[in-house]
């Protein structure tokens, strides 16, 4: 069986009180998204280029949203198998 889904991972980050904050968001239904947030702080290894700030939180975001989404699908497969799932990143 071939199928071809696109799936769509919304992006955002922005600067709070001396932070970068990203939010990664993944729509799987019409009803269901899964989200993941990360963080960033300024600091000197960064030279105050915000891009830099932005990869980071971003990253982080997408590192979260992933574990999330290998939580679910465990889950899926223990509700079908009825045993326990060892999904790794």
């Amino acid at each position: 069986m071939n199928t071809r889904e696109n799936w769509l991972v919304e992006l955002s980050a922005e600067e709070i009180d001396g932070q970068t904050r990203a939010q990664a968001r993944l729509r799987l239904t019409d009803y269901e998204t899964v989200s993941g947030s990360g963080r960033a702080a300024h600091g000197p290894s960064d030279g105050g280029v915000t891009l830099i700030r932005e990869q980071i939180a971003i990253a982080r975001a997408l590192s979260d949203l992933a574990g999330k989404l290998l939580y679910e699908a465990a889950e899926g497969i223990e509700d079908i198998t009825h045993k326990p799932s060892h999904l790794h990143l």
